[in-house]
């Protein structure tokens, strides 16, 4: 059993932080209790991510991927074919939706569907603006006003 962990001292000195306590928050609470269909999530480079979910038996039309603001969801259903008399049915064929927590800046590259397995690839891209920079220093601003000569007649 998890113990249920009060964020709410987070919330007086925290500001944009909801959407962190909330994925917490939720943890404790599985979408999903049957685990099915069966998937991978693996990370296959710095900032890219693979999905794949054991489909086997479903066709491309058959399935539908929708990417929602920070998050993906995965949906499959089965046309029924009423003209199959089944001597024994188990393939477990029934209709699933999966959702996947998405952080900011991934988006979908692209899904196929290859040997039963649908595979999605996803990318952490951050957007220029939020990349590291380097800052110039501007020299006329940091040098100090040098006193200024007057040139005069040297008695020598």
């Amino acid at each position: 059993m998890r113990a249920s962990i009060d964020f709410s001292p987070f919330y007086r000195s925290s500001v944009g932080f909801d959407r962190i306590f909330n994925l917490l928050e939720n943890a404790a609470h599985p979408q999903n209790s049957d685990n099915w269909p069966p998937y991978d999530i693996a990370k296959i480079g710095e900032d890219s991510y693979r999905v794949a979910i054991a489909v086997a038996g479903f066709s491309e039309d058959e399935l539908t991927i929708t990417h929602e603001p920070n998050m993906l969801v995965v949906n499959g259903a089965k046309s029924d074919n009423e003209e199959v008399q089944y001597l024994h049915h188990g393939l477990a064929l029934r209709p699933f939706g999966l959702r996947f927590e998405l952080a900011d800046h991934v988006i979908v590259e692209g899904a196929k569907l290859e040997n039963g397995l649908l595979v999605i690839d996803l990318k952490k891209e951050l957007p220029e603006e939020m990349k590291p920079r380097r800052i110039a220093i501007n020299a006329e601003q940091s040098k100090k006003a040098a006193p200024k000569r007057i040139e005069g007649n040297v008695a020598a």
